[in-house]
C-alpha cells in the first residue's frame, strides 16, 4: 500500500520565530506568564525546514518583526489557491500588523493580494481540499469572510462550525491527506459539521482526543509524507497503517502559544497546469 501514495512537491512560506514569545492570551494554551525558551524554539523551527527540504519540498521565508511573536504562525497570514492570495484580518488587535508585512510579501513576490472585510485567519481556518475549502468558524474566522472567500476565488467553500475552544482553528482540529481524504477530531464540530464531514470524507481517519491535545491535528501531508507532532503516536500509526508516511517533527515549544506545525506553515499554490 505505501507505494500507492505519491507525494507532491510543495512551496511553503513560514517565518523566522526571532521574536517569539507569548506575551497575551488569545486562546486556552495560551498564559502571558509562560516561559518561551528561544533557542530551543528556533532550534524546533529549523527541524522543521530541514524536514520539509529534506523531502523536496521549496521553503520562502518572511522576515520577523519585532513586537510580533506570533507572526511565526504563518499559515494565518492567507490562503493561496491557483496563485490568488486571499490575505487576512485578524480577530485579535495584537495580531493585525502581521497581515501587512505578509501582504508586502507576497506583493514583492508578484502576487495580489485580496484583503477581505470581515474576519478571516487565512489558513488557519480556510483549508483547500483540491476541490474546495473547508473553512472553519465559531471562534476566528467569520462567515461573511466564507463568502467572501467563495467570490474571490470561485470554488465553493464548506462552512464548518468548531464548538471547542482548545481548537479554535481549523487546522487545529482537521487536516488534508491527499486529494480524496482528510484527519478530523470529529469532537471539534458542532453535530451538523459533523454529519457534513461525514458525507463528504466517509472513509477519513478519525482522530481521538489524545491526537487532537497533541497537535497531531495540526499537520502538514504531501500526500504521502505526514509531517506530524511526534506525541500524536496513535494517529501516526494509524497513518502509517493506511500507507502514510509519518514523519516526526517535535515543535512543543511553540505548543504553548496554541500553535504547531501546520500553523507555521503557509502552503502556496500556483495555477494548476
Amino acid at each position: 500500500m505505501p507505494d500507492s501514495r505519491v507525494p507532491r512537491r510543495r512551496r511553503f512560506l513560514v517565518c523566522e520565530p526571532r521574536h517569539f514569545a507569548v506575551q497575551y492570551a488569545i486562546n486556552p494554551w495560551m498564559h502571558p506568564d509562560t516561559a518561551v525558551d528561544v533557542d530551543l524554539a528556533h532550534e524546533q523551527w529549523q527541524g522543521l525546514i530541514r524536514a520539509y527540504r529534506a523531502h523536496g519540498h521549496a521553503v520562502d521565508a518572511v522576515d520577523p518583526v519585532p513586537g510580533l511573536p506570533d507572526m511565526v504562525f504563518a499559515a494565518n497570514s492567507a490562503v493561496v489557491v491557483d496563485g490568488r492570495v486571499f490575505g487576512s484580518l485578524f480577530h485579535a488587535p495584537e495580531r493585525r500588523p502581521e497581515s501587512l508585512h505578509y501582504e508586502t510579501w507576497f506583493k514583492a513576490a508578484g502576487y495580489d493580494v485580496q484583503r477581505p472585510e470581515s474576519v478571516c485567519e487565512g489558513e488557519g481556518d480556510l483549508v483547500w481540499t483540491g476541490r474546495y475549502l473547508l473553512a472553519g468558524t465559531g471562534f476566528r474566522t467569520t462567515r461573511e469572510a466564507h463568502r467572501e472567500a467563495q467570490e474571490f476565488f470561485g470554488h465553493p467553500v464548506i462552512s464548518l462550525t468548531l464548538v471547542n475552544p482548545y481548537f479554535y482553528h481549523l487546522d487545529t482540529a482537521l487536516f488534508v491527506l491527499d486529494d480524496d481524504n482528510v484527519v478530523y477530531y470529529p469532537e471539534a464540530f458542532s453535530p451538523g459539521s459533523r454529519e457534513v464531514l461525514a458525507r463528504l470524507f466517509p472513509d477519513a481517519v478519525l482522530a481521538t482526543h489524545e491526537d487532537a491535545m497533541a497537535f497531531g491535528l495540526n499537520s502538514v501531508s504531501d500526500g504521502r509524507h505526514v509531517f506530524i507532532a511526534p506525541k500524536a503516536e496513535a494517529l501516526a500509526s494509524r497513518l502509517a497503517d493506511q500507507g502514510y508516511d509519518p514523519v516526526p517533527v517535535d515543535l512543543s515549544e511553540f505548543h504553548k502559544a496554541g500553535g504547531g506545525i501546520k500553523c507555521c506553515t503557509q502552503e502556496i499554490r500556483e495555477i494548476l497546469s
